[in-house]
């Protein structure tokens, strides 16, 4: 008893607190000068908040004189609506075409490019969309109960700095994908020296982005994003000056040396007149001098050439290609058009990072936009909205001829097995062939008519391969 008291009697006695104190953990020496806060050359290195994409003039400058720029901008856009995409729904034939129709028609894939491009050139542009008849509701919400049989008039890209103007209402329903963006947006367009302002509610518009930047700086940028040639500048600006001077250099190949007797004493001590002549004489052998002249000089004069040499300039200039494209995510190859350098280079593996790239790029940037614009061009064509409504990018890489035969026979025979076994109906198995038809250039010539008359049944037909794919009939009636 009398040990459990003392014991409780020592737990009462308060303990002294932890003393808490700053730890800097960093690497320094101050004999050699090197470390943190130490005074050298690296530690004078800055890099101050230059908000460049401000500057749309220079932006506009270096898009309108600059080749590498104009491939940065418009290089991956490019590729993310090369090969397009597939719908995937349980729609005719007929009505994929006349959806079809009514993208070639309105021209979307090219205005969804030109947003694309001003996104990344400027850091933002909008896309409204052109709905015929609601030009008096552009404040109100998008219905597509409201939305007329051929009312899809395309989109009108503008860029952010076109009078476009974020309000500073944000969008406040959690459910919807552009939550905590802006509601509304003003666009005020010059016609006739006459602006005109419109105010137009998000669900009419679709968002093209630059950059992506964190919420502070999204908030300086009034919700946009960051030019994509802002993080480009500098390796850009080293690369040019890098071309220019090896340019120069060019004028210096060969060297020529005149070595004149008494040239001293002629600049010091024969005056102004005899300078002149001279310079007369020295401008005139220069005037004659070819390859097939010949260079007259005194007895004691001396005339010699020299050759520069450019050795190393051209490994120089291409590690400053590989900082740009870099800096901009695109490989040398694409960027510069320029064939794989070294032993056994192919090219094949930044190429495959390329195109991680392209399909990152689509899901993030490409689908938001299509996820929007679908729906109101099947009600503008069909008048509804297909409830299992989907749509699947194309792969960016085309196949060349071998690719293309092997895959076309690897699915040709996937088909087939699926048919014989039954697992699937003749019509199942044609539109399977025709749909595969654009990646694999096979089975091009079946049609529509021929899915529309083809058997639905998927009782197992046996081991009887492509003949009975296309020969297959629909099973008699029991008598």
């Amino acid at each position: 008893m009398k040990k459990n008291k003392r014991k409780r009697a020592v737990d009462k006695v308060s303990k002294p607190a932890k003393q808490v104190a700053a730890v800097s953990d960093a690497f320094q020496n101050v004999a050699a000068r090197t470390g943190y806060g130490m005074p050298n050359l690296l530690n004078a290195t800055s890099y101050p908040l230059t908000r460049q994409s401000w500057d749309f003039n220079k932006l506009n400058a270096m898009y309108r004189s600059h080749w590498v720029v104009r491939n940065i901008i418009s290089a991956i856009p490019d590729d993310m609506l090369k090969n397009g995409f597939d719908i995937v729904s349980d729609i005719t034939p007929d009505q994929r075409d006349r959806v079809e129709g009514c993208m070639r028609r309105t021209g979307v894939i090219e205005r969804i490019r030109e947003g694309l491009y001003w996104g990344r050139l400027y850091g933002g542009a909008i896309g409204v969309i052109i709905i015929d008849g609601q030009e008096d509701k552009l404040e109100e919400p998008l219905d597509l109960d409201e939305v007329m049989p051929d009312s899809f008039k395309g989109l009108l890209i503008v860029d952010r700095w076109t009078g476009v103007n974020p309000e500073s209402e944000l969008i406040t329903n959690i459910n919807s994908p552009e939550f905590g963006l802006p509601k509304y947006y003003d666009i005020t367009l010059s016609e006739s020296r006459v602006e005109n302002t419109m105010r137009i509610h998000y669900s009419r518009v679709v968002r093209f982005l630059g950059a992506k930047l964190p919420y502070m700086e999204m908030l300086a940028e009034n919700y946009w994003g960051m030019s994509e040639l802002e993080q480009v500048f500098d390796e850009l600006n080293k690369r040019d000056n890098v071309s220019w001077n090896i340019a120069c250099l060019t004028f210096m190949a060969n060297i020529r040396v005149f070595k004149m007797e008494g040239m001293e004493q002629i600049f010091g001590l024969g005056g102004e007149k005899v300078v002149e002549e001279l310079y007369r004489t020295i401008e005139g052998m220069n005037a004659i001098m070819n390859n097939n002249a010949l260079q007259i000089i005194g007895s004691n004069d001396a005339y010699e050439s020299h050759q520069f040499a450019f050795g190393g300039l051209g490994e120089i200039y291409d590690r400053f290609m590989m900082d740009v494209s870099g800096a901009c995510g695109i490989p040398v190859t694409k960027l510069f058009g320029r064939s794989p350098a070294g032993m056994n280079a192919t090219g094949e593996s930044d190429m495959q990072n390329y195109y991680d790239l392209i399909e990152k790029e689509q899901e993030t940037r490409l689908r938001p936009v299509l996820d929007k614009l679908l729906p109101i061009i099947f009600t503008s064509e069909l008048g509804s909205v297909p409830n299992d409504l989907d749509f699947n990018f194309n792969p960016v890489r085309r196949a060349n001829e071998a690719e293309k035969q092997d895959l076309g026979s690897q699915q040709t025979a996937a088909v087939t097995q699926a048919f014989t076994a039954g697992l699937i109906s003749q019509k199942t198995a044609l539109q399977e062939l025709q749909q595969s038809s654009k990646r694999t250039s096979m089975w091009t010539n079946i049609t529509d008519d021929d899915i529309a008359e083809a058997d639905d049944d998927t009782t197992a037909v046996g081991e009887t391969g492509m003949q009975g794919l296309f020969n297959a009939k629909p099973p008699a009636a029991d008598k």
